[in-house]
């Protein structure tokens, strides 16, 4: 039986950096794991793009690769994973929506999250607008309520310098597809995420064929990467 590769897309101001410590859990368990950074991020020397240019990003990495793909995309990288497989779903086995956003076509992330009932959450303190209103960038001082709240301790330090800027019009592009139609689904609910609060996953996890709880942060690659690659392991190796 074929092990399929992980490929793992990140969120909004993250990099593929933050998926270290469950890429070392995938190698111990003999699971193939690619992380990329979307333009502009972590070490891509692209520039910044937009919602559209991040998931073609996505899509021709999905065709450099032999094989079937389970694509995992967290929080924004939800919306990208949607928007790349509508582009490109030849070798995509299944979709995972880490704490992510699982739209449908024609939604895009802020419109989608103002149509659900408010809820606070330390993510709104934390985002710093640009002077031009371009881009946003995470106060230091509130990413880890925000991010990293049961991350090991210095997780949020280690994270702060990697944090880069997000452009604001990836949270408004509608997506143009709901590849959840065609792939199989599924979505890791985060009890304790400061970022998206949980009321807002149950209603995007309806969405999906398959759906996994963890009592855990925005973070889980980081604070429970042992119960997340579990999550994965199951699925590259069905």
């Amino acid at each position: 039986m074929t092990t399929k590769t992980v490929l793992l897309v990140h969120g909004a101001w993250h990099g593929a950096w933050c998926w270290a410590s469950l890429q070392a859990e995938l190698d111990r368990r003999g699971v193939p794991s690619l992380a990329i950074d979307l333009p502009g991020h972590g070490l891509s020397p692209l520039p910044f793009s937009d919602l559209h240019g991040d998931a073609q990003h996505v899509a021709d990495a999905l065709a450099r690769i032999d094989g079937p793909v389970v694509l995992v995309g967290h929080s924004y990288g939800g919306a990208v994973i949607t928007e790349a497989a509508s582009r490109h779903s030849a070798n995509v086995d299944h979709l995972v929506f880490l704490t992510a956003l699982a739209l449908d076509e024609g939604e895009a992330v802020m419109p989608f999250i103002q149509s659900l009932p408010p809820v606070q959450v330390p993510l709104g303190a934390a985002i710093r607008p640009s002077e031009d209103g371009a881009f946003s960038t995470i106060d230091p001082a509130h990413s880890e309520v925000s991010f990293y709240g049961e991350c090991p301790k210095g997780t949020a330090e280690a994270a702060n310098p990697r944090l880069c800027a997000q452009p604001f019009v990836t949270f408004f592009q509608p997506v143009t597809g709901s590849p959840r139609k065609n792939i199989a689904s599924t979505y890791v609910e985060c009890t304790l995420d400061g970022a998206i609060p949980i009321e807002h996953q149950r209603a995007m996890s309806s969405r999906c064929t398959n759906v996994v709880t963890l009592e855990t942060d925005h973070s889980p690659f980081a604070s429970k990467p042992v119960e997340t690659a579990d999550i994965l392991v199951r699925l590259a190796k069905a």
